[in-house]
């Protein structure tokens, strides 16, 4: 079995600040290319090519916006509280880079000095600290706005404060449902689990991860949920006194938000660093020792850590990871802004009711498998996988009304519709009278 080796002090330190700036470095420059990504993928989807000018396909095309908004004139309002006018863009961003201390990137590494573990911080809080943190990026948007001393920058933190009260409740609850399954709140854990049942838990908590991706779109206020920006009835919203880097900052610290969401999406439902069916990569660290699972007997089964596996999977955490940046940056450039009161609609009196039901529908569907004695594992999930598909589906018609899965034209669309023409009395394209409804349900009078 292989045996823990504890580092020494120094060693230590070495490894933790390695791993400090090895994420922090890693970060900023994802960061950086995603607002590449986001522009060329939107040149995609919008038939246009994107920036392609600065360096081999446009590569360098971040480094030249640093460097523009490096030397680029600070502007000042005169009129502006400017302690806090400072002080917004650095609240804003702190949150953004350390939440993404608690989450595990890949399996441990064996070195010469000792088993590192890939994680800056493997605190027993992991989640709550994620939670608590994320939070508190609102304060800089808020103090943003309300010192710039403008009105619409003040309306732009007004309505980033209210969306976070909003939907920070729908994903404490979107995440409690892991919580219960997971048995834990250290991520770690949560990956570990997952390996066990066999079975990401994105099945057995279907509904849940619809929740917490909802919610992360309006925490990390992105489309179709910008509402503190919504250039269209705020000029620019909470940033528009903010001009070179202090303004670059506010989006560093939205794209620091989506790279931690996505990253959270990933560990929470899709395994984390998992590699799916090979189980060569499954390892836990108990009573000092790494392992893989348990025998029949309940024995330990020693794990083999590698080099190779760490590598394989960081590199699986990585293609998860990317895939929800790119589905934000997808949703971002196919849907409309919603509305104000659609925002609150969504977040009060749809998610949370929701929410809450299904964290008692998953609870009294795992005391009930408890009592009836279902080990945890592959089985277990497959029947909270039922249970959790039906609620999902009968959610998905429900908040549907009629739109998308049965289509904008269907057949209770176009009664409505024509019911009230004929109550407004519109006439139709062929200059006839639209028929009251009363006379249209019965197919005798046609």
């Amino acid at each position: 079995m292989h045996e823990m080796q504890q580092l020494s002090t120094f060693w230590f330190w070495v490894a933790g600040a390695a791993k400090v700036i090895g994420v922090f470095t890693v970060v900023m420059l994802a960061v950086a290319y995603m607002t590449l990504a986001e522009r060329r993928v939107s040149g995609f989807i919008q038939d246009r090519l994107g920036p392609n000018r600065v360096g081999p396909f446009g590569l360098l095309q971040p480094i030249a916006d640093a460097v523009k908004n490096l030397i680029k004139e600070e502007t000042m309002p005169g009129t502006s509280s400017k302690f806090y006018f400072v002080l917004g863009p650095m609240l804003a961003i702190m949150p953004a880079v350390v939440t993404f201390a608690v989450i595990p990137i890949a399996a441990p590494l064996p070195t010469p000095v000792g088993t590192v573990d890939m994680i800056v911080a493997d605190v027993p809080i992991g989640i709550l600290y994620i939670l608590a943190l994320s939070s508190l990026a609102v304060y800089g948007i808020v103090l943003a706005g309300w010192a710039s001393n403008n009105k619409y920058a003040f309306l732009g933190g007004l309505r980033a404060s209210a969306q976070m009260i909003s939907y920070e409740v729908a994903l404490g609850l979107s995440v409690i449902a892991v919580l219960l399954l997971a048995g834990n709140v250290t991520l770690t854990e949560m990956v570990w689990q997952q390996q066990q049942m066999k079975l990401w838990f994105v099945f057995p908590l279907s509904l849940a991860f619809i929740f917490f991706v909802i919610s992360a779109l309006a925490e990390t206020n992105r489309l179709p949920f910008d509402m503190p920006e919504a250039e269209s009835e705020l000029i620019t919203g909470y940033h528009t006194e903010y001009s070179a880097m202090k303004f670059s900052m506010f989006f560093i610290a939205e794209y620091s938000h989506v790279l931690t969401a996505s990253a959270l999406m990933a560990t929470l439902f899709f395994g984390g660093w998992d590699i799916p069916v090979w189980t060569g990569d499954d390892m836990f660290w108990h009573e000092g020792a790494l392992i893989r699972g348990f025998d029949e007997a309940g024995a330990p089964i020693a794990a083999t850590p590698s080099v190779l596996i760490t590598l394989l999977t960081l590199g699986a955490f990585s293609a998860k990871t990317a895939f929800f940046v790119l589905l934000y940056i997808w949703i971002r450039w196919t849907l409309p802004r919603f509305r104000y009161d659609q925002v609150m609609h969504l977040g009060w009196k749809v998610l949370l009711p929701a929410a809450l039901g299904y964290i008692v529908l998953i609870a009294g569907t795992m005391l009930v498998l408890d009592q009836l004695g279902v080990p945890f594992g592959l089985r277990y999930g497959l029947i909270l996988t039922g249970v959790s598909g039906v609620t999902t589906v009968a959610f998905l018609f429900f908040v549907d009304r009629d739109r998308v899965i049965s289509g904008a034209h269907g057949q209770g669309s176009v009664a409505r519709i024509r019911a009230r023409a004929a109550a407004a009395g519109i006439r139709d394209a062929h200059g006839a009278q639209a028929a009251p409804a009363t006379a249209r349900s019965n197919p005798a009078s046609s």
